[in-house]
């Protein structure tokens, strides 16, 4: 048990309050305590202070540090905390008690209703420390018992692990002044921007470097930094959901962007346009790439990191979400000798990751494969990628058109953004070349409709593409807090679940743990809508059948919604109804 120091009693006479409560109370024998003095006696490292009576006793077994928290609950007719672990607090909670405060006073602030805040304390003997945050937040303050273990826990969870860390970086700001000396965020970066190197003197640098590798620790895929007008938000993007952690002070926020668009490589004297850059790092011996964007705002330039991780890039198809029959259909697909590919979807739904996925089963030394990327993400081995560079003419359409001339078997267009480079791919898919490519439409028909209105002949939309594919992420359950549950009527019907398909299902959630941040999700999965082009298709692309009808005819073939499919995921256990019904929103059937 961490040892309890309340500012309103000295340790010993804390201590000395719970050993009797668990005396009187009969936890405690007489015989324990003689013992655990005695061993106390026995201390002679004069280099290290005794240990405490009560540390002792609960170190030997002799008191559970559960049952002294009930004891002192009891004794001051305070209700004990709810489960830490599946507790989740709002960022709006967190920022009424800063991390320093939540430390030094050992508690945690979970709810505010109103003017008052609860808050889950490890001490209730620590009138001090309440009667303080009182006078802080301006709040009435509700106590909660919880162990110290439990508080320590969830300071790390909400504020941060290894904040501690971060907390004397700023102190050391503090001390200094480095917020304020430019000469700190302006020495070269390493060739690589490794945040694992021993260049980093200043403490600027070192809080940098903290924040990437926190966001990294916590399966970030980006990290925000945000200036606000009175304040410098940092958000990490947490399977798909923001969540804000520790924000540094409003005074570091030039420092800060400054050092970070060094380390990009890319110009701190520019302000006024958007700029984009890569910082490469390297963490625990793994390879990991960041792409950055500055864009200017009315409080500052805000920086947006895209954590890129090369390891997600050799998933297999069931990895990425994709059951057996989807798998062995889309397998078959990428497999053709020509023809075109398209992945829909909004920005962040994965397009990338699963085109990377298909490049990667299908990279073999008898095939040549060149990509065409704005920018290029991922670094792959035995692909030819060309990055688009508008600054020298370097398009996605004429970079297509010299690729042509290198005689690949596979080509990868990042996005079809025009007519004339959804020209040149229909043709290169026209002579003998397979084509992977991405389009922003919400569902899979909408790629026929999206080719047409940037100007493509229907006669070529129905004769080169082969496959339409639409997806979204979803998160997955947490598979270390996983427990069945029975939804609700009206949870079965927001899915169309008839009572059959409930009765032979596997529903089921996440409580929250510490190893998913209390959310009861970790990792995410795709949901898919596959829409293969066959004759019947190919005749009604070419006849100008509208996307409805598409659609309707895709149904008719077998097509499964997105909606659908993710209602397969609820049922087997991967995901929630919650999940499903948010994300696919406009596919009910």
């Amino acid at each position: 048990m961490t040892p309890i120091t309340p500012a309103s009693a000295t340790p010993t006479a804390a201590d000395d309050f719970v050993i009797q409560l668990a005396l009187d109370r009969g936890l405690l024998s007489s015989v324990q305590v003689a013992a655990a003095r005695a061993l106390i006696a026995r201390h002679t490292d004069l280099t290290v202070s005794a240990p405490r009576l009560l540390d002792t006793l609960v170190g030997q077994g002799a008191l559970n540090s559960r049952r002294v928290a009930e004891l002192l609950a009891a004794e001051f007719g305070m209700p004990m905390a709810p489960d830490m672990s599946a507790i989740r607090v709002t960022g709006d909670t967190l920022e009424l008690v800063p991390r320093a405060v939540a430390a030094r006073y050992r508690l945690v602030p979970l709810h505010r209703e109103g003017n008052t805040l609860q808050v889950a304390i490890a001490d209730p003997l620590d009138t001090d420390g309440i009667d303080a945050l009182g006078h802080i937040v301006k709040l009435t303050i509700e106590p909660v018992v919880a162990t110290a273990e439990e508080i320590t826990e969830a300071i790390n969870r909400f504020y941060g692990k290894d904040a501690n860390s971060i907390d004397d970086l700023l102190n050391d700001l503090a001390v200094t002044g480095g917020g304020g000396d430019a000469s700190a965020v302006t020495t070269e970066a390493s060739s690589a921007g490794n945040v694992s190197n021993t260049e980093a003197d200043g403490p600027i640098i070192k809080l940098v470097h903290q924040i990437m590798f926190e966001a990294i620790q916590r399966r970030a895929s980006d990290i925000h930094l945000e200036p606000l007008e009175k304040r410098f938000r940092v958000r990490y993007r947490i399977d798909g959901v923001l969540l804000e952690v520790e924000n540094p002070p409003k005074r570091l926020q030039l420092s800060i962007i400054s050092r970070l668009k060094i380390m990009a490589n890319i110009s701190i004297a520019e302000k006024r346009i958007p700029q984009d850059g890569r910082i490469q790092i390297s963490v625990g011996g793994k390879q990991l790439d960041l792409r950055v964007s500055s864009l200017p705002t009315a409080h500052g330039e805000s920086i947006v990191m895209r954590i890129l991780d090369k390891e997600g890039l050799t998933l297999g198809l069931p990895e990425l979400g994709f059951f057996r029959d989807d798998a062995a259909t889309f397998e078959r697909l990428i497999t053709l000798p020509d023809g075109i590919l398209l992945v829909t979807g909004p920005t962040g739904s994965g397009k990338t990751t699963t085109l990377y996925g298909c490049l990667h089963f299908i990279n073999k030394p008898d095939r040549k494969i060149i990509t065409v990327e704005d920018p290029v993400e991922y670094q792959l081995n035995g692909i030819n990628q060309v990055p688009v560079r508008h600054d020298v003419g370097m398009t996605f359409a004429s970079a297509l058109r010299a690729m042509l001339r290198q005689a690949p078997n596979i080509v990868m267009v990042g996005e079809i953004r025009d007519l004339e480079t959804a020209e040149i791919a229909i043709n290169a898919s026209l002579t003998g070349h397979m084509v992977f490519s991405t389009l922003h439409t919400n569902d899979a028909p909408g790629a026929i409709t999206r080719l047409i209105d940037i100007g493509v002949k229907p006669f070529l939309v129905s004769t080169s593409l082969r496959c339409a594919m639409a997806q979204r992420l979803v998160r997955k359950i947490c598979a270390k807090c996983k427990r069945p549950m029975t939804p609700t009527a009206q949870e079965l019907r927001s899915l169309n679940i008839n009572p059959a398909q409930a009765a032979t299902a596997t529903f089921a959630k996440g409580d929250g743990c510490s190893s998913c941040n209390a959310t009861g999700y970790r990792g995410r999965m795709g949901i898919f809508e596959i829409f293969v082009i066959n004759e019947e298709i190919q005749k009604m692309i070419y006849e100008g059948a509208g996307g409805a009808k598409l659609r309707d005819k895709a149904r008719t073939n077998g097509m499964r919604t997105m909606r659908e499919d993710g209602t397969r995921k609820v049922t087997a256990g991967l995901t929630t109804i919650e999940e499903v019904v948010s994300i696919t929103v406009g596919d009910a059937s």
